[in-house]
């Protein structure tokens, strides 16, 4: 048991990195309530959280290349631990974006890209396979545990609980650091590239804050924008700029390269096809698994009126079969190659969406609803099975920093705009439905529907359709028989705007497909690298 200590330790920081989102996405309707704000503003909160790992993360990477990966990985549960305590007491919104989205966001940039390090150099060939598989069978543990465990917590108790537990459980993660062994440490130790860094984290942000917004601002036409550019919404200019920024930083990173200089990261490492269809699958899966956790809770908790630990109860199957499919990631490869594993996985998730998809209605059918959530877990844990070792397999010793960085952004990036993307799909989905049933029901008079459109038009939220109906009430003018007959379009466009998030989350899945042919097609070399030594 004692070469697996190492493993606790690591595998405790990778459970604890996704659990708080995956409870912070069950408690959306009780966030809501304690700080008397609206669904939009706590979707923000937990797309920054993913944000500022994706835009940090590359930087975290190199930090550990620069100061040791062990002792950055101790700083990183430090400052993690420190949000985690914030957390715990937000008075308010902002507090609660600072100490959750930022400072735990910042923390866990240094401690996951170490975290991808460290399980490859303390583990080779077949017991790299199965540690991979440990970790990813654990952060689907963090993401589907997370709703049942948050969710009684926060129906029973409080949220805060969670984030103070999480305090709890860092300082015994520090407690038991001498469970890890030192790395060697590394030959040169290189500087920080500032401009890099700040020009990829701009760069990210801006793109991953334009799609979130969308559903305010509009794509094109602008609905209800800050500003406008040129009378157009700033949807598509911010992800223009971004993507300049980005492409400044590729530039950039190419000229420090040419200089001899060191760069954040080596894009030569992008001519690794094997790690790049690592991350794209990665970057794909993240974007449908937390695109439909944010949705499908809203689906119980909106639509159906279930508190958190009943949403909870409802996500149990994916918490089982994910975890199983993903632990059992080492006997796989007995029988199936990487790539083969992957395919097979996507195509589990397409048929889950799908199923999931016909599950949706005004009524909640249980066991359609559950046997759809136990095969998207059998999905997503055969791909949470092989992608880590796949991309930490696919390069040398020396470059399993920066691969990590890579790893963590190409999920916590795809973690980001599957929030917002599928957010934004499910806002305006409703916006559009609500807005033509509204507009064809005969049962609704003119006046009425124009002034339900100028509502729409100014920002539209999901909300139950009792606070619909509680503020057409409130509304003079409006007859209480055509109050009914809106409240019930409004309920009508709810379900079709969650199966068309739903339906756009089959659609990039199925989309994965097309990039997963320079996956392995035969298990990843193990490798003999190794060394010892002590850590700087």
């Amino acid at each position: 048991m004692n070469r697996w200590k190492t493993l606790v330790v690591l595998g405790t920081a990778q459970f604890l990195m996704v659990l708080d989102a995956s409870v912070m996405n069950v408690s959306i309707s009780q966030l809501v309530e304690d700080f008397d704000t609206e669904v939009t503003a706590i979707q923000a909160v937990i797309t920054l959280y993913t944000l500022v790992m994706a835009a940090f993360m590359l930087t975290g990477g190199r930090i550990g290349d620069m100061f040791g990966r062990r002792r950055v990985f101790v700083i990183g549960l430090v400052v993690y631990g420190v949000g985690s305590g914030l957390t715990a007491v937000a008075p308010t919104v902002a507090v609660l974006a600072v100490g959750w989205s930022v400072v735990e966001g910042l923390g866990a940039a240094l401690v996951l890209p170490a975290l991808a390090a460290l399980v490859a150099g303390s583990y080779r060939g077949r017991d790299r396979a199965v540690a991979y598989g440990v970790i990813g069978g654990l952060a689907g543990a963090g993401i589907a545990v997370g709703p049942l465990l948050g969710g009684w917590v926060t129906t029973y108790l409080t949220w805060r609980l969670v984030f103070a537990g999480e305090v709890v459980l860092v300082v015994v993660m520090l407690l038991l650091m001498r469970w890890v062994p030192p790395q060697p440490p590394p030959a040169r130790r290189p500087r920080l590239d500032v401009a890099g860094a700040v020009l990829s984290a701009s760069g990210l942000a801006l793109m991953v804050l334009a799609v979130l917004q969308s559903g305010t601002w509009g794509w094109v036409h602008p609905r209800n924008p800050p500003f406008t550019v040129l009378g157009f919404a700033p949807t598509l200019f911010a992800v223009a700029l971004g993507g300049a920024l980005t492409y400044a930083f590729c530039v950039h990173e190419r000229r420090r390269e040419r200089k001899g200089l060191d760069p954040l990261v080596s894009l030569d490492l992008f001519d690794n096809r094997t790690l790049r269809a690592g991350l794209v699958a990665l970057f794909n899966q993240n974007t449908v698994l937390l695109g439909l956790f944010f949705v499908i809770p809203l689906y119980l908790q909106v639509v159906h009126g279930l508190d958190a630990f009943e949403t909870g109860l409802r996500l149990l199957p994916v918490s089982v079969t994910m975890l199983a499919a993903s632990m059992s990631g080492s006997l796989l490869l007995r029988i199936a190659s990487p790539r083969l594993i992957v395919r097979t996985g996507l195509l589990v998730l397409v048929a889950a969406t799908l199923w999931l998809i016909a599950a949706i209605g005004p009524e909640l059918r249980g066991a359609s609803f559950a046997g759809a959530m136990a095969l998207l877990g059998i999905g997503m844990g055969m791909l949470a099975s092989q992608l880590g070792n796949t991309v930490q397999s696919s390069v040398r010793q020396e470059e399993r920093s920066e691969a990590g960085g890579l790893q963590y952004t190409a999920q916590n990036l795809g973690s980001s705009l599957g929030t917002a993307l599928i957010g934004a799909i499910l806002i305006g989905a409703l916006a559009t439905s609500v807005t033509s049933q509204i507009e064809s029901d005969p049962r609704v008079s003119a006046a009425v529907a124009e002034q339900a459109g100028v509502h729409v038009e100014a920002g539209l939220s999901f909300v139950p359709a009792d606070q619909v109906a509680a503020a057409l009430a409130a509304q003079p003018g409006v007859p209480p028989q055509e109050a009914a007959a809106v409240v019930e379009n409004y309920q009508d466009a709810q379900i079709n705007g969650l199966k068309a998030a739903v339906l756009a989350c089959t659609g990039i899945t199925a989309g994965a497909l097309l990039f997963t042919r320079r996956l392995p097609s035969q298990h990843p070399a193990t490798d003999q690298e190794g060394g010892s030594g002590a850590e700087e």
